[in-house]
């Protein structure tokens, strides 16, 4: 099966730290793969990376074909990322925050109707983002993953400090993508949510896969 994903011997380092040192590894497509690790391990530089936020001192680094290094606006349609509050405003309502990425990924008012109906804020669209709980909050940054539709998807810890209810609603949606034949690539530091989504894990601790 061809990889949707591929780092060979990446190395990167934050002032005398080596925060990843010399990863290789491959994601095929239409797969769920995860990345396991405690905090402060790396999972998230290793995204960064890959999604052209972050330059590694060495190695290479290949998404959708793609080099990560030479991503273009066009190239980054083809994948979504979830990562912390990255992009949630405070004072904007659920459908106005969607709607900036919408105007800046070209997608009309429909798509971000249909994004906030698929992780069930659809009645919360006028709320404002300050007022939302964390499980919302969470729907929220997927509704806006969901709603570019890309290849892959980058999912950094998306259950993180939720209830078992929320996390288990949120799994059940990730799930729902692979089975219309997306790539996900997933960070936790829950053994049990890797064991439940994923396909194949690396574990990740101090720089190293282990």
């Amino acid at each position: 099966m061809e990889n949707a994903i591929s780092l060979h011997e990446i190395t990167k380092v934050f002032g005398n730290r080596k925060v990843l040192d010399n990863i290789t590894l491959d994601v095929k497509k239409g797969e769920i793969f995860g990345l396991l690790g405690p905090s402060g391990a790396g999972k998230t530089t290793l995204i960064k990376i890959l999604t052209g936020q972050l330059k590694a001192e060495s190695g290479s680094s290949v998404i959708n074909g793609l080099d990560s290094r030479k991503l273009t606006g066009k190239d980054y349609r083809s994948f979504g990322i979830m990562m912390d509050d990255f992009g949630v405003y405070e004072r904007l309502s659920c459908f106005e925050n969607l709607k900036i990425f919408a105007r800046i990924y070209g997608i009309g008012n429909d798509k971000i109707h249909a994004a906030l109906e698929a992780v069930g804020l659809a009645d919360a669209k006028k709320t404002p983002a300050a007022n939302l709980s964390k499980g919302m909050r969470s729907r929220l940054r997927l509704a806006r993953v969901f709603m570019i539709d890309p290849a892959v998807l980058f999912l950094d810890e998306p259950t993180s400090g939720l209830d078992p209810a929320t996390a288990d609603e949120i799994q059940k949606m990730i799930l729902a993508e692979k089975e219309k034949g997306k790539t996900v690539f997933l960070t936790t530091h829950t053994m049990s949510e890797a064991e439940k989504l994923c396909d194949h894990i690396s574990l990740l601790n101090e720089g190293h896969i282990i």
